[in-house]
């Protein structure tokens, strides 16, 4: 999982944050790694240089193989808020994207599975019959 971190103007984008970000992101989405190809996070500061609670935002855009993208955002009064309040709703869709994928797979295949034991068996019950009023004859 490649993990790119962006930042606006009004947020100092050094090294260690984009370090913080990317492994805070890796950690706790570490369990859908082979799911995800790219995670992009955008850190903004909404209000610029003047002070308001709830102007720093943190968006985050995961990229499952064969999906479409899916995309977070959240709101908080500093940036360390806002980075692990996007990256649990991350976490949330995505448990529940892929769990509705799994359930469709498992459900999908068990009802076909059965019908088709069930139609082989009748099948070998109406041969046995035809074989028993055979030799019965």
């Amino acid at each position: 999982m490649q993990i790119q971190v962006h930042s606006d103007n009004h947020i100092e984008g050094s090294a260690r944050l984009v370090e913080w970000v990317s492994a805070s992101v890796a950690d706790k989405l570490d369990r859908f790694d082979d799911e995800i190809t790219r995670v992009v996070v955008h850190l903004n500061d909404e209000n610029g240089i003047k002070a308001g609670s709830q102007d720093k935002r943190c968006q985050i855009e995961a990229r499952p193989k064969g999906l479409q993208p899916i995309s977070v955002t959240h709101k908080a009064e500093s940036l360390d808020l806002a980075v692990e309040g996007a990256i649990d709703k991350l976490g949330n869709a995505l448990n529940h994207q892929f769990g509705k994928l799994r359930s469709k797979r498992v459900t999908g295949l068990a009802p076909v599975a059965e019908e088709a034991v069930e139609g082989q068996d009748a099948l070998l019950e109406e041969d046995f019959l035809a074989d028993e009023q055979l030799r019965s004859s």
